[in-house]
């Protein structure tokens, strides 16, 4: 009887578990708490969608939208207005500058000996 009633307990118990969770990486789920976040700062800014992506390549552009999305939703349903960001666009990185190096033809050599 008792033996019929351990995998009834464990089965009740484990049901109510969110194992998918509990096994989760933490890092995993910081970055994607960091890119909801990132989402919503800058729907808050003001900013595109577009330029968000631009200036936070590194995070995933799903969580980032969700995360423009919900803010966007927020700030509609209490009337918030957004904040004009004060920080420039980044400029994009200047084209590689190359070096030209001249030998002077007219000097003669410091080996060679004189005739």
């Amino acid at each position: 009887m008792i033996s019929r009633l351990i995998p009834i307990a464990l089965t009740l118990l484990l049901a109510g578990c969110d194992i998918a969770a509990l096994l989760a990486d933490p890092k995993a789920v910081q970055r994607e708490a960091d890119a909801k976040a990132i989402g919503g700062a800058c729907r808050y800014a003001m900013r595109s969608i577009e330029d968000c992506y631009t200036l936070n390549e590194k995070a995933s552009k799903s969580l980032v939208f969700q995360g423009w999305k919900d803010m966007d939703q927020y700030m509609r349903d209490n009337k918030i207005d957004g904040v004009p960001s004060t920080v420039a666009k980044p400029a994009a990185p200047a084209a590689p500058v190359e070096e030209i190096i001249e030998e002077d033809k007219a000097k003669p050599k410091t080996g060679a000996k004189a005739a």
